[in-house]
């Protein structure tokens, strides 16, 4: 890589190096740390001589912007300061818009600003230490070879036909979706298959409504596309429907395993969910986001089987099932979406990259991802089982656990008055990373408590953790 120089007329050329490297380390264009060209190279590069560029390197290291490693070559020594002062937002014409995007809050990005604990609860985090990392390593290492065939085009925008395909027989095998290869969307994670139907369904105005307590991302996103998000309360069946305003034109749910309670969405709702939604004309978003993992009950319709009009959008997620760092993820959409959204995929990004796509092909076809699902249920089964047993006896006088028959969390609603904010500063001290429910409401809370995930834990783990808890609340 060619340093950026330019070298005018043929005068005093040592002094226009020094000073336009000497620029390039105080503004913090070079790092510090950096390896600066040899000096003939950079002779050569620049089509002067040799000693020049040794003389302006000497000067440089006089001033102490370089440092000469020998046998190595001349590295940059920054300066405390290495940025010029740049305007303020307040004088950009876009300041009110950048003012919106700065006061929002997101209490799930990572890394935790606080970091992370010995016993960390966080949600959303498969366990790393049960994936096939030896198979998925084949897999990736597939996906290259797959598109070292690529000669350099672009894909398709709505993903990989045999990537779809393989998802269309996974979701209709596991959560009985009706859906085609035709009918998929392949997305950098669910994330960016809520932003896309924001896109494609929003406008300054449009009304959305999300569950409360809902999934804060989903609630920003729609937001930050201009719309106006309400809140629509939850009870032991789900989302209640009745409360849905009129005027909506999106609708999101999670009605497998609600989050954060946990609670799935009974029959009876969902019929009246899809009769709300049909009588106002919205769209249903579906985020089906963890409901592979089941543990007791019979296994309930998604939505979108039950959808006879085309108004169920159905999204769901490998980085859940597999990890997170994957960012894979998928949406199903009826016709009148379909070709808005693939044209928004294709604005977007183009296409998800091809050797995720290859190499997760391969995984879901050679059977992994099922081995893998097999697997990490009987973890997180037992788990789980931990949980309900620590919440039944040692924390039974302070919490109740919503019931739950799926997924890989949980939420324990308080039964007294708590100070949880005390308890999470408390339990941070002893290495318990504990997460309130509090921040998962847009409006006033009606139920505080704590947020369980036990995918990232061990076992093992979780009653010496609770137990610290147990102690803390005790003190309290």
């Amino acid at each position: 890589m060619e340093l950026h120089i330019l070298i005018e007329g043929d005068t005093d050329l040592a002094a226009q190096l020094h000073r336009q490297i000497g620029e390039a380390i105080r503004s913090g264009r070079l790092a510090d740390g950096q390896q600066l060209p040899p000096s003939r190279l950079l002779a050569q590069q620049l089509g002067i001589s040799r000693k020049t560029v040794s003389e302006a390197y000497a000067r440089l290291t006089y001033d102490k912007l370089l440092a000469g490693k020998t046998g190595k070559g001349s590295f940059v020594i920054a300066p405390q300061k290495t940025r010029l002062d740049k305007r303020s937002a307040d004088s950009l014409a876009g300041r009110t818009i950048l003012q919106k995007w700065n006061s929002m809050v997101t209490p799930l990005r990572q890394p935790l600003p606080h970091g992370k604990s010995r016993y960390e609860f966080l949600g959303g985090s498969p366990s790393p230490q049960h994936f096939p990392h030896d198979e998925w390593r084949r897999c990736m290492l597939h996906g290259l070879r797959m598109q070292q065939q690529t000669q350099g085009f672009y894909s398709y925008a709505e993903g990989l036909p045999a990537l779809r395909e393989a998802i269309a027989r996974h979701a209709s095998f596991s959560r009985g979706v009706v859906c085609g290869v035709h009918d998929i969307i392949v997305t950098n994670g669910a994330q960016q298959a809520l932003d896309l139907l924001g896109r494609v369904l929003l406008e300054p105005g449009s009304v959305v409504a999300v569950e409360e307590p809902g999934y804060p991302a989903a609630r920003l996103i729609f937001a930050s596309q201009g719309a106006r998000v309400i809140g629509v309360p939850v009870d032991a069946e789900g989302m209640i429907a009745d409360r849905i305003p009129s005027e909506a034109n999106l609708i999101y749910t999670t009605p497998a395993h609600q989050f954060p309670l946990g609670m799935a969405m009974s029959l009876a709702r969902r019929e009246a969910l899809l009769e709300k939604a049909k009588a106002i004309g919205a769209i249903i978003i579906e985020d089906d986001y963890d409901s592979a993992f089941r543990y007791e009950g019979r296994p309930t319709d998604s939505l979108q089987s039950m959808d006879r009009h085309g108004m169920v959008c159905y999204v769901g997620s490998f980085s859940k099932v597999m990890l997170p760092e994957l960012r894979i993820g998928y949406l199903i959409a009826p016709p009148a979406v379909l070709n808005p959204l693939q044209t928004a995929k294709h604005l977007s990004d183009w296409h998800t990259g091809l050797q995720i796509q290859h190499a997760l092909t391969k995984f879901i076809d050679d059977g992994y991802l099922q081995k893998h699902i097999r697997r990490c249920h009987q973890v997180y089964a037992g788990r789980r089982e931990k949980l309900l047993q620590m919440f039944a006896g040692p924390l039974a006088d302070w919490f109740e656990l919503v019931p739950i028959s799926a997924g890989f969390h949980l939420a324990a609603l308080a039964r007294r008055e708590i100070d949880i904010g005390l308890l999470i500063k408390l339990a941070r001290r002893v290495e318990v990373g504990l997460h309130p429910l509090r921040s998962f409401y847009h409006g006033d809370v009606t139920q505080d408590g704590l947020f369980f995930g036990y995918g990232a834990i061990e076992t093992l783990d979780i009653e010496p953790a609770l137990l610290r808890v147990r102690d803390i609340l005790l003190q309290m």
